[in-house]
């Protein structure tokens, strides 16, 4: 992009694309091969400094949107425990909830049964200078309805027939729509179940759904394989996301939703600190009459 002049008072003139370089820098960062072909996982320090740089990039690709008013939507889509939800933490912790929305409906209400299908995920669209990010979204009619029966065949084939023409719409009215499929392996699956069932602070992630989805395993990669053969669309195409190493997953997923929005780097100049105004003539109230949490730690 060519140089703009920037109406943000305390904001520096954009002059290069920010995100020019979001893969990792070192070699020694890729991928290292093991004797059976699988790489290595990923060392924790290279892990979180590549999370750093890239959450950095994030900010600046938050302001860039808000500057530019720009409006993106991401659909989050795969198996139960994929690692959906530790990207969408990952992208997020770092970013205003003003901005960056993530949506994760719970299962439609009688009324919104009553509604035309895309109606209450249209409601949660961004705005102008907003990211929503859909923690599943209007594909669990092509997934977890279609496999558990709870939508009639009729329902089914209008969503594959209307789901492209709506997300063409999305695109033509100036959403820039991403759509990420997280692919992970059967034996990755049962032990992240596993996993959630041992840990306490887990096994709320554990739905019924999910326990169903393990006895459904094949029923689920043929809904997955229908889907994308309608919804593969070349206007939002779906990118796959290897997920059986969370790390890597984090990081390429990040990586790629940054190139997927041209944006250039806004950050404010240097911010000087002033000075605390003087307490003259304040005097505190009495500790006493404020009531404390308990210091039992």
């Amino acid at each position: 992009m060519g140089k703009k002049k920037s109406s943000k008072g305390s904001k520096k003139q954009p002059e290069k694309l920010a995100n020019t370089d979001v893969s990792p820098k070192e070699p020694s960062e890729q991928k290292e091969k093991t004797e059976n072909d699988k790489p290595k996982r990923l060392k924790k320090k290279i892990y979180e400094k590549e999370l750093r740089r890239l959450q950095i990039e994030l900010v600046k690709l938050q302001e860039w949107v808000k500057y530019k008013g720009l409006r993106v939507v991401a659909v989050f889509e795969g198996r139960d425990a994929a690692g959906k939800g530790g990207v969408i933490k990952r992208i997020t912790e770092s970013l205003s909830p003003r901005i960056v929305r993530v949506v994760a409906l719970p299962a439609p209400t009688e009324r919104e049964r009553t509604q035309w299908y895309f109606q209450r995920y249209v409601a949660n669209l961004p705005a102008a200078g907003e990211i929503v990010l859909f923690d599943r979204s209007w594909y669990n009619r092509a997934g977890v309805e279609r496999v558990m029966g709870f939508c009639t065949e009729a329902e089914y084939r209008e969503f594959l027939r209307s789901c492209p023409e709506f997300e063409r719409m999305l695109v033509r009215s100036g959403i820039t729509l991403i759509k990420y499929w997280f692919s992970v392996s059967n034996e990755e699956q049962e032990h992240r179940f596993q996993a959630r069932i041992d840990d306490p602070t887990k096994r709320w992630k554990l739905s019924p759904m999910d326990l169903e989805s393990r006895s459904r395993w094949i029923e689920y990669s043929r809904a997955k394989d229908e889907m994308f053969k309608y919804t593969d669309i070349k206007q939002a195409p779906w990118w796959v996301v290897n997920s059986d190493d969370k790390k890597r997953a984090r990081l390429n997923c990040i990586s790629h939703l940054l190139t997927m929005i041209p944006y250039e780097d806004l950050t404010p100049e240097p911010i000087e600190l002033p000075p605390r105004q003087d307490d003259i003539g304040y005097v505190r109230p009495p500790i006493s009459d404020q009531t404390f949490v308990p210091e039992i730690y």
